[in-house]
């Protein structure tokens, strides 16, 4: 059994932000929205990019057994997508696109084996280091060593996926060429 749904995955930096906006050229999309613990920040909204909902909520949900897949984050919030979230996006018809971490994929590969994960690659832990620094050179060496450490342990985990994408420098179109072809095969 096939499914409208695809999870695109990879490190902060490899650019899977920009992916998913690419594809929006291609297809229609319909987001897989998750649900978080954190706190709303300015210009966003309920559903936009997250349902925020309190650590009490989350915790009910959980016993209730309600989450696709959830994970508690290294700033101690939680993250999951519920599986009436997953029905939603299915229902749509268009293509879902659900972005998460490799935890999450683990724990999404064994319960829906037949929604592909795309994971997009840095180039090099360089090159990542160099986006993250371009998207906000205020960030300090310490939040810097977390992120690569973070990544070091993601790429331990990259035969999770279906298909590996990687990003190279200055060449997003062709990475969203790539990404959309392995959809339109699906």
């Amino acid at each position: 059994m096939s499914s409208n749904i695809f999870i695109i995955s990879g490190p902060s930096g490899a650019g899977e932000d920009s992916v998913i906006e690419g594809l929006e050229k291609y297809f229609q999309i319909e987001r897989v929205i998750t649900t978080s613990t954190r706190s709303m920040r300015t210009g966003e909204s309920q559903g936009k990019p997250y349902y925020f909902i309190s650590q009490e909520e989350f915790k009910k949900k959980i016993e209730q057994d309600e989450f696709a897949e959830y994970a508690q984050e290294y700033n101690n919030n939680f993250y999951g997508v519920t599986k009436e979230e997953l029905e939603r996006v299915k229902k749509s018809g268009y293509i879902g696109l659900w972005k998460i971490e490799y935890k999450g994929v683990i724990t999404a590969k064994k319960k829906f084996p037949e929604i592909k994960s795309i994971y997009i690659a840095p180039p090099s832990l360089e090159i990542l280091r160099q986006r993250i620094l371009k998207r906000d050179p205020t960030v300090s060496e310490e939040y810097l060593k977390e992120r690569m450490d973070y990544t070091k342990e993601w790429m331990k985990y990259e035969d999770v996926y279906d298909y590996k994408v990687v990003n190279e420098e200055e060449k997003l179109d062709e990475t969203i060429e790539k990404v959309a072809d392995i959809i339109k095969k699906q």
